[in-house]
């Protein structure tokens, strides 16, 4: 049957695309931050990765304990969609456009997406800071260190919702979830 192998064939690319995608994104969690001395963040998150540290460096597939450029993962992108849940049950206007349909959805994922880049420029501008208070962990602190640390610690977090768009459209499932997914299990003990 001519139609069942095609149907499998497009299944077969599907599968390897995400596959690759999802290759992508653990490859880049070894990737470390500009600037980063490796040896003396490894042994200052050793002392603090339990608790919310560890939890979130769990979340982003140990890009966090490497301060690698996906260290803030897909979060900013999650934190801004619960915002934006949120906005939509408190605002008439964007209730409105919820109710609009295919083309209310469309300009609430902009939105969210604002929302996604406002939240990671914040939290990329905090790691930044942090890392330089930190002991011998930044090799030349200053204003390129904390604009060079933002701009591709965002860049990652929009590589990330991008390629989550890219498995979800051309992969196999939700790729937001297969991006978090993945992650929390390369962070299981071994």
């Amino acid at each position: 049957n001519f139609a069942a192998f095609a149907k499998a064939e497009d299944l077969k690319k599907r599968i390897w695309f995400t596959v690759g995608a999802l290759l992508v994104y653990r490859l880049g969690t070894y990737i470390p931050l500009p600037g980063i001395n490796p040896d003396a963040f490894a042994q200052a998150f050793s002392s603090q990765s339990k608790g919310v540290l560890g939890m979130f460096n769990m979340f982003a597939g140990g890009a966090v304990q490497r301060m690698a450029i996906f260290a803030l993962g897909i979060m900013p992108y999650i934190s801004a969609s619960i915002i934006m849940q949120l906005m939509t049950s408190v605002i008439p206007s964007l209730e409105a456009l919820k109710k609009e349909g295919e083309q209310g959805r469309k300009i609430i994922n902009q939105y969210t997406r604002y929302g996604t880049v406002l939240l990671a420029l914040v939290q990329a501008y905090g790691i930044s800071v942090g890392l330089e208070g930190g002991n011998g962990i930044v090799t030349d602190p200053g204003m390129f260190f904390r604009i060079s640390t933002v701009v591709t610690l965002v860049g990652g977090t929009m590589f990330l919702m991008w390629l989550g768009e890219q498995i979800t459209a051309r992969g196999i499932g939700n790729g937001i979830s297969l991006i978090i997914f993945s992650g929390i299990v390369a962070g299981l003990p071994h």
